[in-house]
């Protein structure tokens, strides 16, 4: 029995993976065209309502409309099922979608280690679908302050 796999994440200047996988309303989809124009920050969790998993997407709910006002586009992803992102995305009010990759697509084609089959919490902001930043043990409370900085250093 595998219970942790390690794979190499993306490189910086690396095109966002062209993967698509259910989003938590049941609908595909595909994170390159997600991520293909302007910011977008792709984060992984690793199971929903879990202390530090509800940290992180609070902390990008609650600076949403900054995020926005910078454009960046948000988009969670974990290794839980399409009914228990649409609950977790329900209660907790998300202005973003969260993917329900329960047969890690986006993980393996992201790289991203998992544990247990739970995805390791790690976050990639792409500018123009190449990525420009990557934080491979991101943050919970301070998630959405590191990504605003990045991209304003960025944008000067």
């Amino acid at each position: 029995m595998i219970f942790s796999s390690s794979a190499n994440g993306l490189d910086l200047e690396t095109e966002v993976p062209n993967v698509s996988a259910l989003d938590y309303s049941g609908e595909v989809l595909n994170v390159s065209e997600f991520a293909r124009d302007g910011f977008a920050l792709v984060f992984f969790f690793p199971k929903a309502e879990t202390p530090g998993c509800i940290a992180q997407v609070c902390s990008l709910r609650d600076a949403f409309e900054e995020l926005t006002e910078e454009g960046v586009r948000v988009l969670g992803v974990s290794t839980d099922s399409v009914l228990k992102q649409k609950t977790f995305h329900e209660k907790r009010s998300l202005p973003y979608p969260l993917i329900a990759d329960v047969d890690k697509v986006v993980v393996k084609a992201f790289g991203v280690p998992t544990t247990f089959g739970f995805a390791s919490r790690q976050a990639y902001l792409f500018k123009d679908g190449k990525l420009v930043w990557k934080d491979e043990s991101a943050a919970t409370k301070k998630q959405a302050e590191e990504v605003l900085a990045v991209v304003r250093s960025i944008s000067g």
